[in-house]
C-alpha cells in the first residue's frame, strides 16, 4: 500500500512550496525558484526592494551633474557657443569683413542691433563670428595641454627615479616664465595670422600645470591595493598604467583642463588685444576689443558687446569646471 504524500512537504529536488495570498500553496519547480532569485529586480536583502547595481564614480558623477543647475546652464551656453562657432550663419547673415566707413561708430539700427565699429563693420556679425576663433583656440590648446601634460606627468609619476626628477626641475623652469611676457617675446616674431602659433604657445607654457596634477594623481593611484594585486599577478607596466591607474587618475586632469579652457580663451583675447595673438583679417573678440578701446567714450557699444561675449564664455567654462569638480570630488560626497 503506497504511503500518503504530505502536500506541504514535497520532494525539494522536484518542487518548492510558496505561500499564496489566498492561503493556498503553489508548487514552483526548483529551477524556476532559482531563476526568480537571480532575475533582475529581485527583492534585495531584508525586503527593501530591488537589489541595486553598484555604480561607478563616473555614473555617480553624471547623476549629480544632471541635477546641478549650474552644470545645466553652463552646458547650454557652451553648446550654443559651439553651434555658432561651427555655423555662425545660422544667426548672422552678414559678412564680418564687409564694412562701410559712412556708418563708422554709429549705434543700433534696424538689422544691425549692436551698431557699427570704427571701420563701419557690423558689430553683431563680428561678435558672432568672433566666437569661432576664440572657442577653437581654447579647445585646441586645452586638448594639447591635457594630452602632453598627462603623458609626461603620468609616466614620471609611475616610473619615478631620474625621469621624475628631470620633469620636476623642467616644470619649475616653465613655471618661472610669465605667460604674458613670454607671449610678447615668442609671438612678436611670428607674422602668421592663423590660430596655430597661439595654440602652440599655450601648449608650450600650459603643460606643466597638468603634468603636476597627473603626476600626483598617478602616484596616489599606484599605491592602491588593486594595483599591487595586479603587480603580484604579473601584469605588465603598460597594462597596469592603462587598465588600472589611468582610469582612476584622470578625474583631476579633466577638472583642471575644463577650468583652464576658459583661461586659455581669456589669454587668447589678451594676446590679441596686445597685438601679438591673432591678427587681422581673423575675426576675434580680442582684436575687436583692442580696436574699440580708443572710442569707449564716444561709442561704448563697440567695446561692450565683444567684451560681454568674452566674459560670458569664460564664465560658462569656469562654471562648468566647478560643477565637474564638485561631481568628481569624493570628499564632497
Amino acid at each position: 500500500m503506497p504511503e500518503p504524500q504530505n502536500p506541504h512537504f514535497d520532494d525539494p529536488a522536484r518542487s518548492a512550496v510558496a505561500a499564496t495570498g489566498a492561503g493556498g500553496a503553489a508548487n514552483l519547480a526548483m529551477s524556476e525558484g532559482e531563476t526568480l532569485e537571480k532575475r533582475p529586480g529581485a527583492i534585495g536583502p531584508e525586503g527593501t526592494g530591488p537589489a541595486a547595481k553598484p555604480r561607478s564614480l563616473w555614473s555617480d558623477a553624471w547623476r549629480d551633474l544632471r541635477r546641478n543647475p549650474v552644470f545645466i546652464v553652463s552646458a547650454l551656453v557652451i553648446l550654443f557657443l559651439i553651434v555658432i562657432s561651427l555655423w555662425p550663419s545660422l544667426i548672422a547673415s552678414g559678412n564680418p569683413l564687409s564694412c562701410d566707413l559712412a556708418k563708422a561708430q554709429e549705434g543700433s539700427q534696424p538689422g544691425h542691433p549692436f551698431g557699427f565699429n570704427g571701420q563701419g563693420c557690423d558689430v553683431y556679425t563680428r561678435t558672432v563670428y568672433g566666437a569661432r576663433a576664440s572657442v577653437t583656440v581654447g579647445i585646441c590648446a586645452t586638448l594639447g595641454v591635457a594630452l602632453l601634460g598627462s603623458v609626461l606627468g603620468g609616466l614620471a609619476g609611475f616610473f619615478g627615479g631620474a625621469s621624475d626628477a628631470v620633469l620636476s626641475r623642467l616644470t619649475d623652469v616653465f613655471f618661472g616664465i610669465p605667460v604674458v611676457l613670454g607671449g610678447l617675446v615668442l609671438l612678436s616674431v611670428i607674422t602668421s595670422s592663423t590660430i596655430w602659433p597661439v595654440v602652440g604657445f599655450m601648449v608650450l607654457l600650459g603643460w606643466p600645470q597638468i603634468s603636476r596634477i597627473a603626476r600626483g594623481s598617478v602616484i596616489t593611484a599606484k599605491q592602491n591595493d588593486y594595483v599591487q594585486a595586479a603587480r603580484a599577478l604579473g601584469a605588465s607596466s603598460s597594462r597596469m598604467l592603462l587598465r588600472h591607474i589611468a582610469p582612476n587618475a584622470v578625474a583631476p586632469v579633466i577638472v583642471v583642463a575644463t577650468i583652464a579652457l576658459g583661461t586659455y580663451i581669456s589669454l587668447e583675447a589678451t594676446l590679441s588685444f596686445l597685438g601679438v595673438g591673432l591678427k587681422p583679417p581673423t575675426v576675434s573678440w580680442g582684436i575687436d576689443i583692442s580696436s574699440a578701446s580708443p572710442y569707449i567714450r564716444n561709442a561704448p557699444h563697440m567695446l561692450l558687446w565683444p567684451a560681454g561675449a568674452l566674459a560670458v564664455t569664460v564664465l560658462a567654462f569656469i562654471m562648468l569646471g566647478d560643477a565637474v569638480r564638485d561631481a568628481l570630488d569624493p570628499k564632497l560626497r
